[in-house]
């Protein structure tokens, strides 16, 4: 059985354990790109009465959380975010940033101090964690959502320019998402070091991970004709070639030219899920 996350020392009822605080403008840029674009979150968002968005683990500053609330802001006017941290001097630190009651912050953890929000982002959160311990903090998370919530779970360089994200249900893992600057990489399987910690693990022969990326690469390889037209268009073109080759790709052109392919958590699910 997966092991809880220990409870923070002297914080009776916050999950969890306090991250590095690393942050900086625009670090979540592109999974906040992905949610306002994402039908999944904005029939979500629009179809809930005064929808509330938790941003879970924001770091020593709340700058991350601003912009999130901005951006969702401008697909949903009404949408209240909620940032929270374990760490009170960092819950202190942004109080001059809140607005409430649609932007606010407070301490908590995996157990989201008793919010019941539609959309939960996690991010940065689990790498210190054990596989196991992020199964469970997983499960945790889930069982807070409102009914019908999303949480979307993932890491990213200390930039903002790798980044892998899951989205999940209680009934557990929709998608995987692999983003990056198309510059900025050698090749896609250079995405292996963000991956979440459910599979971050994973990517050895015999596990899906592993042999996507390797497809991938090998796609990236086959595209290397259209690096005169820049690296957008060889990721476009790399995409295109794993959706041929019969992998369930869930997204189109538009946002592969933003550096993005979401595929169906079944083509990455760890072998013993049996999936």
């Amino acid at each position: 059985m997966a092991r809880a996350p220990r409870l923070a020392a002297g914080r009776a009822r916050a999950l969890g354990a306090p991250t590095r605080g690393t942050t900086n403008p625009n670090r979540l840029r592109r999974v906040d790109r992905w949610l306002t674009g994402s039908p999944e979150v904005r029939t979500r968002l629009a179809g809930t009465p005064d929808p509330l968005v938790v941003d879970l683990g924001y770091g020593a500053t709340p700058v991350t959380t601003v912009e999130l609330a901005a951006r969702l802001r401008a697909v949903q006017p009404g949408v209240r975010v909620l940032g929270l941290e374990i760490d009170p001097e960092r819950v202190a630190a942004a109080a001059p940033a809140a607005d409430p009651p649609r932007l606010d912050f407070r301490r908590g953890g995996f157990e989201l101090a008793g919010a019941r929000p539609v959309l939960l982002r996690a991010f940065n959160v689990l790498r210190q964690y054990t596989e196991a311990e992020s199964t469970a903090a997983w499960d945790t998370m889930l069982a807070r959502l409102a009914p019908g919530g999303l949480l979307v779970e993932g890491t990213c360089d200390e930039i903002g320019r790798r980044c892998c994200w899951v989205a999940l249900t209680v009934d557990g893992p929709l998608t995987l998402t692999l983003s990056c600057l198309p510059s900025g990489i050698e090749k896609p399987s250079d995405l292996a070091e963000r991956l979440p910690k459910a599979l971050i693990h994973r990517n050895v022969p015999g596990e899906r991970v592993h042999d996507l990326l390797a497809a991938l690469d090998a796609c990236w390889a086959t595209a290397a004709a259209f690096a005169p037209f820049g690296p957008r268009a060889r990721w476009v073109e790399s995409a295109r070639l794993l959706a041929a080759e019969g992998w369930p790709v869930l997204d189109d052109r538009r946002r592969w030219r933003l550096g993005e392919v979401t595929l169906d958590w079944a083509a990455v699910a760890p072998a013993e899920n049996g999936v």
